[in-house]
């Protein structure tokens, strides 16, 4: 089964492993206009659409998933972690600045992408612009049930 998704005018085709049901479960239409969510800081936060899951069948117990995560202008994420993940992020549109713990900040542009390894503790992820959205295809690989983001505790 092939299931076609346009995302930042790109043509996204996650092609199903065997073994996976071929009937496509509907999706909701997504509105056509959605406020931002706001941070506990009062500043614009990202939202994540999730695009596909899908069982690994060559790794028991490990998923891919594959989400667009938005960041309205001036959006920034708080800090977390994605579990035991491993994390690949394709910018589609805008920049962001992106930083890891113990590494430098990078600025990552369209078309740029990045790799997170299991465990990593992301510090700081910002949409640098005041005026134009940024738009991330972010794939993970975890373990099957796990919570894809754990932010970290306020305090």
């Amino acid at each position: 089964m092939i299931n076609p998704r346009v995302a930042g005018g790109l043509l996204l085709t996650a092609v199903a492993v065997a073994g996976c049901s071929s009937a496509a479960e509907p999706r909701p239409a997504a509105p056509a206009s959605v406020s931002a969510p706001v941070s506990a800081s009062g500043h614009p936060a990202e939202t994540l659409t999730p695009l596909l899951a899908q069982a690994l069948p060559n790794i028991p117990g490990k998923t891919f998933t594959s989400s667009i995560v938005t960041f309205p202008p001036s959006a920034s994420a708080v800090p977390h972690r994605h579990g035991d993940a491993f994390v690949y992020a394709y910018v589609l549109e805008g920049t962001v600045r992106s930083q890891l713990e113990g590494q430098p900040a990078h600025t990552y542009h369209q078309g740029d992408n990045w790799t997170e390894q299991p465990g990593a503790h992301h510090v700081a992820t910002d949409n640098v612009s005041a005026t134009e959205p940024a738009k991330l295809l972010v794939v993970f690989v975890a373990t099957t049930g796990e919570q894809l983001k754990v932010d970290d505790p306020h305090g």
